[in-house]
C-alpha cells in the first residue's frame, strides 16, 4: 500500500505542480539486463558441478552397498567355515558403518550445496538490482523527476499497485538500452545441463 500512499500525497493540493513523477517497469529491466542472463548461466554452471559432484558420491554409495550385500550373503553362507562366515559379518558391519556414514556426509553435501547456491542467487540480485537502481536515480535526477514508482510492482495483496499510467514518462526503454549498452556481443552460451536452479528475479523470491 505504501506507494499508493505515496502517491496520493504527492498528488494532493499544492505538492502537484511541485512534483515531477516518472514510473519503470523493474522487472523488464532486471529479466532483460544482460547481467541478469549473464548470472543465471554462473548459477545453472555452478549447479550443473554440484549435481555432478552429488552423483559420484551417490554412485560410490550405491556400490559400496552392492558390497556390504555379497558380504551379508558371504555371511550366511554354510558352505565356509564359522571363523570365515564371522570375518565377513565383521567385515559386513564395518561397510555398512561406511556407508551410513557416506550416507551423512551425502545429505550435509546436498543441504550445504542449496545453501550455496542461494547466497551466490542473493548476492548476485542484490547487486544486479543496485546497478539499475543507480541507473535509474542518475536518470531522473537529470530529467528533475521528484519520485520514480515501479510500474511493475504489486501490493501486499497481489494486486497492482499503479492502476493506471499514461506511460508518458516511462524511463524502462531509455534505463534498458543505457544498462546493456555494455552487453558482450555474445550472450547466447547454452546453460549447463544438471538441475537448473530457481531464477533470479526482481523481487527477491525464489
Amino acid at each position: 500500500m505504501l506507494p499508493a500512499v505515496l502517491l496520493m500525497t504527492f498528488l494532493s493540493g499544492s505538492a502537484l505542480a511541485q512534483t515531477k513523477i516518472a514510473t519503470v517497469d523493474m522487472k523488464k529491466l532486471f529479466d532483460n539486463y544482460w547481467k541478469t542472463k549473464q548470472a543465471q548461466i554462473v548459477i545453472q554452471d555452478r549447479a550443473a558441478q554440484l549435481d555432478k559432484d552429488d552423483k559420484s558420491m551417490k554412485d560410490d554409495l550405491k556400490k559400496g552397498s552392492d558390497e556390504y550385500e555379497k558380504l551379508l550373503q558371504q555371511a550366511n553362507d554354510q558352505a565356509i567355515s564359522a571363523d570365515e562366515r564371522d570375518k565377513r559379518k565383521q567385515a559386513a558391519d564395518a561397510k555398512l558403518k561406511q556407508l551410513q556414514d557416506s550416507k551423512a556426509a551425502i545429505d550435509q553435501y546436498e543441504r550445504q550445496a542449496q545453501t550455496t547456491l542461494g547466497e551466490q542467487r542473493q548476492r548476485m540480485r542484490e547487486s544486479i538490482l543496485t546497478e539499475i537502481k543507480a541507473a535509474i536515480t542518475t536518470k531522473a535526477k537529470a530529467n528533475g523527476d521528484s519520485l520514480v514508482f515501479d510500474a511493475a510492482a504489486e501490493t501486499v495483496n497481489g494486486t497492482m499497485a499503479i492502476i493506471y499510467s499514461n506511460g508518458d514518462n516511462d524511463m524502462t526503454a531509455e534505463i534498458l538500452a543505457q544498462i546493456n549498452a555494455g552487453a558482450p556481443i555474445d550472450m547466447n552460451k547454452p546453460a549447463a545441463t544438471g538441475t537448473t536452479p530457481p531464477p533470479l528475479n526482481s523481487s527477491g523470491t525464489p
